[in-house]
Order: C-alpha cells, then structure tokens, then sequence
C-alpha cells in the first residue's frame, strides 16, 4: 500500500500543478477577452483568431482543471445519500463510483478522441474561420484532460482504498450547494 500511496500522491502533484496553470488560464482568457472587446470597440477591429483563443483557453481550463477539481473533492455529485451515511459507507460509495464509473468512461474517452487528434495534426488541419487557429491543439487537451482525469480517479480510488483498510484518514466531507 505504501508503494501506491506514493504513485497517488505523485498524481495529486500532478493535478495540483495542472489545476493550478488552468486557474491562470482563466486569468489569460479574461484579459484576451477585455483586450478583444477594448480593441473592437476603440479601434473596430476584430479577429476570429481572438476568438478562437478564449475558446481554446475555456476547454483547456475546463478539461485540464477537472482532475485538480476532483482532488480537491469539489466536483459535482449527485447527493441523494451521501451526506446522510457514515464516512465508511461514503468510501464505499466513491470507490465503485471510481472503479464502475469515472475511471472506464475517461480512459474510454480518452481513447476515443486519440484519433481525433491524431488526425487533425497529420492533417494539419486549421480552423475555416479566416484568421482561425490551428486545431490540433485543443484536440489534444481532449486526450490529455480525459486522461489526467482517469488518473487522479486512480489516485482517489487509492486513497479510498487506503482508508477502508485503516491506513489513511480521507477526508469525506461534502456540503451541498445552497440552491
């Protein structure tokens, strides 16, 4: 167990230093936004190119954040019994979420937009917008988002692991939106 508590808290580094780039990002994308709304309104310029970018930085920010997201055990759930049961039983249930669901559906993911972008590079395929970016660069962040999130859902199924044996104290604690 000792040797797999390494391997997730390598991953945790990982998201953490991933998760924390995308939250620059959004930093980037809102100042590529005011400087293309500054920029059209002042000067009536406009580039699809400008566009494209924010776009770019929104899927980057969105896939490459999810695995710092599910680190952090912020990401979404649906609470219909959760915070009614005890922590064990709440191990339980994120480790046959993990195992049945997360980790299968983002390798399958990730395997499926693999050649999505294999494509696209070979291709060198560009965007029909005139002024359009190249494509192949958010493809990518489709195979590597949907990755680093099967991975850091082997971290916490590590870690879940871990403490069902005793090994680890998990923090299980989540409080539901105030809607």
């Amino acid at each position: 167990m000792a040797a797999l508590l390494k391997l997730s808290g390598f991953i945790d580094g990982l998201s953490e230093i991933v998760g924390k780039f995308s939250g620059y990002l959004v930093l980037f994308c809102t100042l590529i936004s005011a400087g293309n709304a500054i920029i059209r309104y002042l000067f009536n310029y406009s580039s699809n190119g400008w566009l494209e970018i924010q776009w770019y930085l929104f899927g980057f920010i969105v896939l490459l954040g999810a695995s710092y997201t599910l680190k952090l055990n912020e990401h979404v759930r649906v609470d219909l019994i959760y915070g009614a049961v005890s922590d064990r039983v709440r191990l339980w249930i994120d480790a046959i979420g993990l195992t049945v669901f997360l980790i299968p559906a983002c390798i399958y993911l990730a395997w499926l937009a693999l050649p999505f972008f294999t494509i696209s590079y070979a291709q060198g395929e560009v965007s029909s917008n005139a002024g359009g970016l190249i494509r192949w660069p958010i493809k990518l962040v489709l195979v590597a988002g949907f990755a680093l999130l099967a991975l850091q859902g082997i971290s916490e199924l590590i870690k879940r692991a871990a403490g069902l044996m005793g090994v680890l104290q998990v923090d299980t604690t989540y409080e539901k939106p105030l809607q």
